[in-house]
């Protein structure tokens, strides 16, 4: 399978049946050579327009099966990863500079 197949495919949650929204990217591990998770936008953006760049990003072990044209997930709580992470490194920052 190519990594272009993926982006094609609907991410649905198993466990509310939600579309969660297509794979924009994926998390490698190099070292081990796998897959670590992969990575969907958050909805509430209008072509990535307007709002903020979340992510969420599914460990690979939430991944139930891999369909002709969907992705099943099992996510008990969706947490948009990437706006957690820009939140604690502006913590960092301001900590650092602002005193």
């Amino acid at each position: 399978m190519k990594i272009s197949d993926f982006q094609t495919k609907d991410v649905i949650n198993i466990v509310d049946g939600k579309k969660l929204g297509q794979i924009t990217d994926l998390e490698l591990d190099l070292r081990q050579g796998r897959i670590e998770s992969i990575v969907v936008p958050n909805g509430g953006r209008f072509f990535g327009w307007f709002g903020g760049t979340t992510d969420v990003v599914i460990p690979w072990k939430n991944i139930v099966k891999i369909g002709m044209d969907v992705v099943l997930v099992k996510l008990d709580d969706v947490r948009t990863y990437r706006q957690q992470e820009e939140m604690e490194a502006g913590q960092e920052f301001n900590r650092q500079y602002r005193g």
